[in-house]
């Protein structure tokens, strides 16, 4: 069995900034050093100020939203997150419900992501 303890506190308080856009509140989720991949094949934001303006930026709090996560995998510090996002009036211009898959790969140190890599698929 897996122990999910630090990533489900870590999820839970990634909700609430999810649902804040709080700046601080997001940075509060990064160390100092981490790297946030918003794909894979991009340059990772450094840094928790960077994903903060990033993040804040999106403005994903104005929009109604469901979150579903189970925990695939550990490995140490490196959790695989399996989740399932639901934006019911749409989201990127779609006016129109819209559906992501996403695998999450989150390194935690101390409570906070050193690493974060986001894959997503729109389920057409």
């Amino acid at each position: 069995m897996i122990d999910t303890t630090d990533i489900d506190g870590w999820l839970e308080r990634y909700q609430a900034a999810w649902r804040s856009d709080e700046p601080a509140q997001i940075a509060a989720l990064f160390t100092d050093d981490a790297r946030y991949y918003t794909a894979p094949q991009l340059e990772p934001l450094v840094g928790p100020a960077a994903v903060a303006e990033w993040w804040s930026g999106m403005g994903e709090s104005r929009l109604p939203w469901s979150f579903e996560y189970d925990i695939v995998a550990r490995e140490g510090d490196l959790h695989v997150v399996r989740a399932t996002t639901r934006y019911p009036e749409g989201t990127n211009g779609k006016t129109t419900p819209t559906e992501f898959r996403n695998l999450w790969l989150v390194t935690l140190a101390g409570g906070r992501a050193r690493e974060f890599v986001e894959y997503y698929v729109e389920v057409e």
